[in-house]
């Protein structure tokens, strides 16, 4: 009886860490953790980092985040893989670049970010060095990242909005959180700050240099005239209203992450888009007959 009892807690935690890894599986598709970190491009591995990020402050490339131990975060404890995604700095107390986007992870719970890492760490390790940014003095310095942060970013978990409702407090922790779509869609000032009154309404200095569209409510500019089927189809095939399909960077989330979404967290992301001020921002002037001027 003795040796049964003391063999529950081990089967207990193994029940468990195998319910953390599959949840952390979905929070790692929605958080678009693959496509950054994989260098795809030169058929790097998964999660090995040095893809290129281009951006109008220099160019950054991902890091490598597998179990690997002396490239990758295979000795991060809990508290350092909360540490970089909430406050956005490394196991030696560093800052990252905000080309990491912990200002939106910064929102995510805990038990999110912990079970993401628990399937990371599931994953197999790759041995490969990262690569060093090409950026210049000033936004190749952590130390200038230390005054930016004070101006632009406030660490901490999204607050619930109760008067709004579980499925409108759920696409917002989807959109300004786990899937950070304003870090693409949100227009930068001169030092990298989000121009916070132009939310959501598209930017043509996107990353990768492509123009990222308006998906506000406006319904000129933006994604106003949309009906639910239009959204539905965007995020599971990639398909826009006028029968068209998106490339670039959204071609990559279609794949890697809406398309992965529940139906239940589907509606909700929806829900929440069309909650948004509506903000008239023309960013790209071809339009599309019935797509507006998206992607």
């Amino acid at each position: 009886m003795g040796a049964l009892i003391l063999a529950l807690p081990s089967n207990l935690l193994a029940t468990q860490s195998a319910e953390h890894i599959e949840r952390g599986r979905y929070l790692f598709d929605v958080a678009g953790c693959l496509g950054c970190h994989t260098d795809k491009k030169n058929k790097g591995a998964p999660l090995a980092g040095g893809r290129e990020l281009k951006t109008p402050f220099g160019v950054y490339f991902s890091p490598n985040v597998t179990a690997d131990k002396e490239f990758g975060i295979g000795k991060w404890s809990d508290a350092d893989f909360l540490r970089a995604l909430r406050f956005g700095k490394n196991p030696k107390d560093e800052h990252y670049f905000p080309v990491f986007p912990y200002t939106s992870y910064s929102r995510m719970t805990d038990a999110d970010i912990l079970d993401i890492k628990a399937y990371i760490f599931s994953l197999p390790p790759v041995a490969v060095a990262n690569k060093e940014h090409q950026a210049g003095l000033v936004f190749g310095s952590r130390f200038m990242v230390g005054p930016w942060k004070v101006v632009n970013f406030s660490a901490g978990t999204m607050p619930l909005v109760p008067e709004r409702g579980n499925v409108w407090n759920r696409g917002a922790y989807l959109v300004e959180a786990l899937g950070h779509c304003g870090e693409c869609h949100t227009p930068r000032d001169q030092l990298g700050g989000f121009q916070r009154h132009l939310h959501m309404s598209g930017t043509k200095d996107g990353p990768g240099g492509e123009t990222m569209p308006n998906i506000t409510p406006d319904k000129e500019t933006g994604i106003g005239k949309w009906s639910d089927a239009d959204l539905k189809a965007l995020f599971s095939i990639g398909m826009l209203p006028d029968g068209d399909f998106v490339g670039g960077g959204m071609a990559e989330n279609v794949t890697n992450t809406t398309s992965k979404w529940t139906k239940d967290d589907q509606a909700a992301v929806i829900v929440y888009l069309r909650s948004l001020r509506a903000i008239r921002n023309l960013v790209n002037k071809k339009k599309k007959t019935g797509a507006g001027n998206l992607y």
